[in-house]
């Protein structure tokens, strides 16, 4: 199994260079379930390992590394130690989160395919949200203020991807799903960073935008407020890179060389 006692830390900040204002963010990379957290999912082995493989963004650690290793300002990692099945730190805790429709808010109760997961509501929800979600938040939203004081503004870059074919979960999965998603807000997402994806990414093929899945990750205590904060969300198709669903292939390299190129040009040309 690749469920896990898990005692080490559930997140972790790899430094990067003092002058980088770029955090690369890995929140849905990560099979780890800590033992009392699998006691309340209801699934059995067999099937928890196959929701696994669909859930989890597969290698996308492995591309942010790197990423890192290549590029010549390092950024720094933001990354998550845990499943998204423990808690998913990029939901809305509460009703603003339109997946909730689905059973996939913060704490998950539906799977991929909309079976149960979890009894509804989860006996456990209030538990897991102060255990993982919110030290997470408040621990991203301290490395997003590092950046702010150390070069004046931070760039989340979000990594993500998706599978080729539509999972019944997805809210949107009738719509394009070209081999780079860009994810973009309409107040963090500056056209110079958007222009800046779309060439870092255009070698591997069309790049689609909020298709089919939409936004980016910005801490709620910049969200809308402070315009320092900018932000894209890669959502890589799986196929790029995978012979799905998560055996890595030779297309890892060229993924991790755009990620590096993304990252030269936010660090060199910002504007």
């Amino acid at each position: 199994m690749n469920t896990t006692d898990t005692d080490g830390p559930a997140y972790r900040l790899l430094p990067g260079a003092p002058d980088s204002p770029v955090i690369l963010h890995v929140p849905h990379g990560s099979r780890a379930i800590p033992a009392d957290v699998r006691s309340g999912i209801l699934l059995g082995d067999a099937a928890l390992e196959r929701e696994l493989d669909l859930i989890t963004d597969a290698h996308t650690r492995e591309i942010a590394a790197r990423a890192a290793r290549d590029a010549p300002v390092t950024p720094w990692r933001f990354v998550n130690e845990r499943s998204r099945l423990v808690v998913d730190p990029e939901r809305f805790p509460d009703e603003r989160e339109e997946m909730r429709a689905v059973g996939m808010g913060a704490v998950y109760t539906r799977t991929t395919h909309r079976a149960p997961l979890r009894p509804e509501p989860p006996r456990d929800e209030a538990a897991l949200l102060a255990r993982y979600f919110e030290p997470y938040a408040q621990a991203m939203t301290r490395a997003v203020e590092d950046r702010l004081t150390a070069t004046g503004r931070a760039v989340v870059v979000d990594v993500h991807s998706y599978p080729s074919r539509a999972l019944p979960y997805e809210l949107h999965g009738t719509g394009p799903r070209p081999p780079v998603c860009l994810g973009t807000d309409p107040f963090h997402t500056p056209d110079a960073l958007l222009a800046h994806a779309r060439t870092a990414f255009a070698p591997l093929g069309e790049t689609g935008r909020n298709t089919p899945f939409a936004g980016t990750y910005v801490p709620l205590r910049h969200y809308g407020r402070d315009r320092r904060v900018t932000a894209v969300m890669l959502e890589l198709r799986r196929d790029l890179y995978l012979d799905e669903p998560v055996t890595p292939h030779p297309g890892l390299d060229a993924v991790a060389a755009a990620l590096t190129d993304l990252i030269r040009m936010e660090t060199s040309d910002p504007a």
